[in-house]
């Protein structure tokens, strides 16, 4: 993809992740704020519907990867386009950002929220193959860290509510979660062959530190201050006690977590 502010360049030899692309936090309309989830909820449908064609998509992307070892363009193009718009939908809900997406797959011009993944990446059969089981130990991770967040979201809107603005540890927390939960859909889509990785933000990454470039994106790279990163580990703590109570009262399989972090599923 073409270089962008906050862009950090590879390493050679160096893992290409996903990533994306969200500003720092500003003043957000708290009348917008209040009433959220409201203006959100047509979004919520449209993922509902559009998540019947995405499964059609990533099982047609599924057989023809394993001839090919990609995706066909066509497929690719929509796949990463379902991930984009679910990804802006699920940003404005978290409050990472005060304005609400537009009714269209394509990134529109000048929304704040960005995806970013490389195009036309080949792909290892094998690992295409096993997908659904390699995925699952990270599908759990990421179902953790969104659970957990969701469980302190009314919390976090009162916040936002009464300040008019994130608190900046606040928004690298959700950014992050935000950010594996995209991670792992891309994978999960055969968008990327990279393993979600790096929930507790870039600081460890050789590639996340070398050449950062000055620009108005704050999680490209994801860097995560203490507060950050406690309030991650808080969310993976609530949504374990959350898992551990749902599943000795129903039960819980890997399948089950898959699908469950599945973007719009």
């Amino acid at each position: 993809m073409e270089p962008h502010y906050g862009t950090v360049p590879l390493i050679p030899g160096a893992e290409s992740l996903p990533e994306l692309d969200i500003p720092e936090p500003g003043r957000q309309n708290r009348l917008s704020v209040l009433v959220r989830l409201l203006l959100l909820l047509p979004h919520f449908v449209m993922l509902v519907a559009l998540s019947v064609v995405t499964l059609f998509a990533a099982v047609a992307g599924w057989f023809a990867a394993l001839l090919l070892g990609r995706l066909p363009d066509p497929v690719e193009r929509y796949l990463a386009e379902f991930l984009g718009y679910d990804t802006r939908v699920n940003a404005a809900a978290m409050l990472l950002t005060g304005r609400c997406p537009h009714f269209e797959l394509a990134e529109p011009m000048g929304f704040p929220v960005r995806v970013r993944v490389l195009q036309s990446v080949h792909l290892n059969r094998l690992a295409v193959l096993l997908r659904l089981l390699l995925v699952i130990p990270a599908a759990i991770v990421g179902v953790l860290a969104t659970a957990g967040w969701w469980a302190v979201s009314v919390l976090s809107w009162l916040v936002v509510l009464f300040l008019g603005r994130m608190p900046l540890p606040l928004f690298e927390a959700t950014a992050a979660v935000l950010r594996y939960r995209m991670r792992l859909g891309a994978y999960v889509l055969l968008l990327t062959p990279a393993y979600p990785k790096r929930l507790f933000g870039d600081q460890t990454a050789p590639d996340a530190i070398v050449g950062t470039l000055a620009g108005p994106s704050a999680t490209r790279p994801l860097f995560l201050g203490a507060g950050a990163k406690v309030l991650v580990g808080a969310f993976l703590v609530l949504g374990l006690v959350g898992g551990a109570a749902n599943s000795s009262r129903y039960g819980v399989d890997g399948p089950a977590a898959v699908q469950a972090s599945l973007p719009g599923f």
